[in-house]
């Protein structure tokens, strides 16, 4: 089963900025996925089980290089997220 992961990195650091580039860079090495950025948040697609085995592991690295906080929407099932929203 496809899904769709909608989510937000909040850095709890005045420099924000490389914890999120750093995270969406390691997030598009994954060619099973496809990543989509906008200004407030990143959209993923893949399989369920490995959409979830990349971010066990993903978010545990964030984690572990400083506080930070992730918000999460997860769809069951596969979104156009290429699609202009008008």
């Amino acid at each position: 089963m496809r899904i769709t992961v909608e989510l937000s990195l909040y850095p709890l650091s005045e420099n924000y900025k490389p914890p999120i580039k750093d995270f969406i860079a390691r997030l598009k090495n994954y060619a099973e996925i496809e990543v989509v950025i906008n200004a407030t948040s990143t959209q993923i697609v893949g399989e369920h089980a490995y959409v979830f085995d990349l971010l066990k592991k993903e978010t545990a690295l964030t984690f572990a290089s400083g506080h930070n906080v992730f918000v999460m929407k997860i769809l069951g099932f596969e979104r156009d997220i290429e699609r202009k929203r008008e």
